[in-house]
C-alpha cells in the first residue's frame, strides 16, 4: 500500500486516466478497404485455419501465439496484500502485461480466474493451451500452486512458469553468485538460513541447491519456527525436503555461524543480534516486502561489512523479479520450447550475473540518475532498465533450450538472433550494422571534444568495448578521472584512451602556433591563438584533426551548432572541404526516413540545396539502404511560382544536368513524398518509386521542426545530425545526445571516406 495520501492518488490516477487500465489491443495489419477485410476475415482466413489444421505448428507463423502468453491468476496471494481474489487482483496482473510488452516486446493477456480449487484451475488453465504459447502463473498461493503447476506441466506443452516461485528463484541465484564472488566464498560452503516457507522460499532453496549448497548446510524457519524432523504443524511435502535432524527449534538456535540469510517472510524477523553472529561479511537478503526483515542500517549497524539485498526500489540490490521473467520467456517463446527446464533457469541466472560484472550501460545509468552502478556489495545484479538484458539473458535461455532438446524451432545463428535482440531495444543497432562493419575495417582515432561530459566517458567505454577505434578526450585529467570512478567505467588515461589536457599539454605550444599561422590573416593574434587554444576544446579537436594526430572529431554535446561549426570552417574548411548540410537519421516504427538540412543553411540556395540532395545520397548509402529523395516545400510540381517552389525547381535542373545513380523527385509536398498512391494521383509519370526515404526541405526551419516532431512526438531515435561536405573530419552533435548516440556517431566518424566516396 502506498505510503503518502498524494502518492494514493497519484497511483489511482495513473490507473483511471486518461483511460481506464494500463492495456489496450491494437491491430497489427491494415483494415482500411474491402480487401483488407476479406484478407483478415471471410473468405481469406480460411486459408490460414487450413494450415493450421494440416500443421499445428503453423500457429507460431499465421497467428500471434508464438508471442502471446497468458498471466493467470486467482488472486489468493497477491504480493503484499495477500488473498484479495481474482478480481481484485486484475491491476497486477495487468501490470505484469505491461511489463512483459515493456521489457521483451511479449504480447500478454491477464486472465483472472475465480477458481480457488487447485485441480479445477489447472483444468482451466490447460483448456487454454491453444490461444497461448506460454503460461505464466502468478499470485496463487502455496501450496495450491505446486499442485497447479505440476498438473499444467504434466499435461501442456508450452512453458508453463510460476513466476513467483521460479522468477524469484533465478534473481535470487544471481544475487547470489555475484554476493559470493565479493564476499570470496563459494556455494558448496556456506551455511544458509531461511525464513519464510511458501513458494517463493521453497524456489530460492531449491535453486541454491542446484547452484551447489549442500542440502545439510540449509536451515528453514516458519512461521513455527525451524522445519526439523518429525515436525508435523503446517507442514508439506515440499518444507519436509529441508527438515532437519535436530533438537534445535527456532531461529535463535540456528543463525550462529551462517554466512547468508535468505527472507521471504515478515517484517523485522532477523534482529540486529541475529546478524552479530554471522560470519564475516554476512551476505542478508531480506526480501519481504514492503518491510523487509531488517532495514540495511540496522544490519550495517552491527555488520558494516554486510552485503545486502532487498525487494525494494529504495536501497541497493532489488531482487526483482522482472530482471528474469520478461527474458526467459523471450527466449523460450522464440525457439518454441515445450518447457522451462533447469538448464534455461540456470542459463537465466548466469546472465544476469554476468552482466552485472560488466560496466554499466549508459541506458542503466540514465534511468537510475544518482545512484552508484559499479559491481560490488551494493551493486550486485543490474537494474532492470539495462537495455542488454534481453539480448544476453534471452539469447543465453534460447541456446539451453535448444541444447537440452526442448526447442521446437530452433535458432540457427544464435549470435544473429542476439543482434536481433538488442536490435529491438537499441532501435538505431540493425541499421548502424554496416557502419559499425565499415568502422572495424580499419581503427581511426576519434577526438571528443567534451571530453569530461559522463556521456563522452561511457561512449568511450562502448567503443574500446565494440569497435576498433581510439578515443581521444579532451578535458582536465583529475575531472575525467573521478567521473570515471563515479561511473564504474574500467579504462585508463593514456592506457586505453588517449588526453589532450588543455590546462598543461605538451604540445600547447604547437597546437596555437598552428592555430595562428591558419588565421593569422583573419585576424586572430598570437596572444588570442593562445588564450583559444587554452579555452576552446572545439578548436583544439579540429587543429588535432588538422595536424593528423586525430582522424576525426566529435564536438556539441554542449553549445550551439553554428559556434562549433564557426572554428570547424576556419580550420578544417580548406582543399575543398566546406559544411554542405546536417543529416538526421530518425528511426521509426515503420523504417528510417532521413532529414536535411537541419543546422547548417538557413535558406539554402538551389546549388547548395542540391550538394545536400548528393551529400544525403551519399551517407544513406552507408547505412545500406538505397536513397530516395524528395525535395519537399509547400509548392506542388510547379503550382506555386515563386517561393522556396522556384529554388526547388532551380535545384532539380542543377541535379539534371549531369548523370544521377540515385531517385530524387520534387518539388513536393511531405505527404505526396511518403504516399505513392497519392504522388501517382498528382504525378502520373514521375520518377519516384515507393514512399521517399530522405525529405530535403528548403530551409532549416522546416527541417529541423520536423525532425523535432518525430523525435518527440513520434517515437523517433535520431542518429545525427552528420555534417555533410567536412570529408568526415568532424561532426557536430546535438546537446541532446545520449551514449548510445555518441557511440553511433563514432562508428559514422570512424569510416574512412574511402568506403562511401
Amino acid at each position: 500500500m502506498s505510503d503518502t495520501p498524494n502518492l494514493r492518488q497519484a497511483a489511482l490516477d495513473y490507473h483511471e486516466f486518461p483511460r481506464p487500465g494500463k492495456l489496450e489491443i491494437r491491430a497489427t495489419k491494415p483494415l482500411a478497404n474491402g480487401r483488407d477485410l476479406a484478407r483478415a476475415y471471410s473468405p481469406g482466413v480460411a486459408e490460414a485455419c487450413l494450415e493450421i489444421k494440416e500443421d499445428p505448428a503453423n500457429a507460431a507463423r499465421y497467428t500471434s501465439r508464438g508471442n502471446l502468453v497468458a498471466v493467470v491468476s486467482n488472486g489468493t496471494a497477491v504480493l503484499g496484500l495477500g488473498n484479495i481474489g481474482a478480481l481484485a487482483s486484475k491491476p497486477v496482473m495487468e501490470g505484469k502485461a505491461v511489463l512483459f510488452k515493456k521489457f521483451a516486446a511479449i504480447d500478454c493477456f491477464d486472465i483472472e480466474v475465480d477458481e480457488t480449487d487447485p485441480e479445477k484451475l489447472a483444468d482451466i488453465v490447460c483448456a487454454l493451451e491453444p490461444s497461448f504459447g506460454a503460461i505464466n502463473l502468478e499470485d496463487i498461493k502455496a501450496p495450491d500452486c505446486f499442485i497447479v503447476e505440476k498438473l499444467c506441466r504434466e499435461r501442456m506443452g508450452i512453458p508453463v512458469f510460476h513466476d513467483d516461485q521460479h522468477g524469484t528463484a533465478i534473481v535470487v541465484g544471481a544475487a547470489a553468485t555475484n554476493a559470493l564472488h565479493v564476499a570470496g566464498k563459494k556455494f558448496e560452503d556456506i551455511k544458509i538460513v531461511s525464513t519464510g516457507g511458501g513458494a517463493a522460499g521453497i524456489a530460492c532453496l531449491n535453486m541454491l541447491l542446484k547452484l551447489g549448497v549442500k542440502r545439510e548446510n540449509v536451515w528453514l524457519c516458519d512461521i513455527h519456527g525451524l522445519v526439523y524432523e518429525g515436525r508435523e504443524i503446517d507442514m508439506n511435502p515440499a518444507k519436509s525436503e529441508f527438515a532437519q535432524a535436530t533438537d534445535k527449534r527456532t531461529l535463535d538456535d540456528v543463525i550462529a555461524g551462517a554466512d547468508m540469510f535468505l527472507g521471504l517472510s515478515g517484517p523485522g524477523v532477523l534482529k540486529p543480534e541475529h546478524v552479530a553472529q554471522m560470519t564475516a561479511q554476512p551476505i542478508v537478503f531480506a526480501l519481504a516486502n514492503p518491510t523487509p526483515e531488517i532495514l540495511p542500517d540496522d544490519a550495517r549497524a552491527v555488520a558494516p561489512d554486510a552485503i545486502i539485498a532487498t525487494g525494494r526500489s529504495d536501497f541497493p540490490n532489488q531482487v526483482n523479479n522482472v530482471l528474469c521473467f520478461p527474458f526467459i520467456f523471450r527466449g523460450a517463446l522464440d525457439v518454441g520450447a515445450t518447457t522451462i527446464n533447469d538448464e534455461m533457469q540456470l542459463a537465466c541466472i548466469e546472465g544476469i550475473a554476468a552482466l552485472a560484472r560488466e560496466t554499466t550501460s549508459a541506458e542503466a545509468a540514465a534511468a537510475y540518475r544518482g545512484e552508484q552502478l559499479t559491481f560490488g556489495p551494493d551493486y550486485l545484479i543490474p537494474k532492470p532498465f539495462d537495455p542488454r538484458l534481453v539480448g544476453i539473458v534471452s539469447s543465453a535461455v534460447a541456446k539451453a533450450a535448444m541444447e537440452t532438446g526442448v526447442a521446437q524451432r530452433p535458432i540457427g545463428d544464435l549470435e544473429a538472433y542476439k543482434e536481433k535482440l538488442d536490435g529491438s531495444v537499441f532501435k538505431s543497432a540493425l541499421l548502424m550494422r554496416p557502419v559499425f562493419e565499415a568502422a572495424r575495417a580499419k581503427s581511426r582515432r576519434i577526438v571528443f571534444a567534451e571530453g569530461e561530459d559522463e556521456r563522452v566517458l561511457r561512449a568511450a567505454q562502448a567503443m574500446l568495448e565494440e569497435t576498433t577505434e581510439r578515443p581521444i578526450l579532451i578535458g582536465r585529467p583529475d575531472v575525467i578521472e573521478k567521473r570515471i570512478e563515479r561511473a564504474g567505467l574500467t579504462f585508463k588515461l593514456n592506457e586505453h584512451v588517449d588526453l589532450v589536457n588543455p590546462e598543461n599539454d605538451p604540445r600547447y605550444r604547437d597546437y596555437w602556433g598552428t592555430y595562428h599561422s591558419l588565421m593569422s590573416r583573419r585576424g586572430v593574434t598570437p596572444d588570442l591563438a593562445r588564450a583559444v587554444m587554452r579555452t576552446n576544446t572545439t578548436a583544439i579537436g579540429a587543429v588535432m584533426v588538422q595536424r593528423d594526430e586525430a582522424d576525426s572529431l566529435i564536438c556539441g554535446t554542449f553549445g550551439e551548432f553554428r559556434w562549433h561549426m564557426n572554428y570547424l570552417t576556419q580550420i578544417l574548411g580548406r582543399k575543398g572541404l566546406h559544411p554542405v548540410g546536417a543529416l538526421s537519421m530518425m528511426i521509426l516504427e515503420d523504417g528510417p526516413l532521413f532529414i536535411a538540412d537541419t543546422h547548417v543553411h538557413m535558406e539554402p540556395s538551389a546549388s547548395e540545396l542540391a550538394e545536400i540532395v548528393e551529400g544525403a545520397a551519399r551517407h544513406v548509402r552507408r547505412f545500406g539502404l538505397e536513397p530516395r529523395i524528395a525535395l519537399c516545400t509547400q509548392s506542388q510540381f510547379g503550382n506555386q511560382p515563386g517561393g522556396s517552389g522556384a529554388r526547388m525547381r532551380e535545384a532539380i535542373a542543377h541535379l539534371d544536368a549531369s548523370p544521377r545513380d540515385f531517385c530524387y523527385e520534387g518539388e513536393m509536398n511531405i505527404d505526396t513524398a511518403l504516399d505513392p498512391e497519392l504522388r501517382q494521383r498528382i504525378m502520373p509519370d514521375g520518377r519516384m518509386d515507393g514512399a521517399a526515404n530522405v525529405l530535403v526541405f528548403a530551409n532549416a526551419d522546416a527541417a529541423s521542426g520536423v525532425r523535432n516532431i518525430l523525435k518527440m512526438k513520434g517515437g523517433g531515435l535520431e542518429v545525427g545530425p552528420i555534417l555533410m561536405g567536412m570529408g568526415n573530419r568532424a561532426h557536430i552533435v546535438s546537446p541532446s545526445i545520449t551514449a548510445r548516440g555518441l557511440l553511433n556517431m563514432s562508428a559514422i566518424a570512424g569510416t574512412p571516406v574511402a568506403h562511401y566516396g
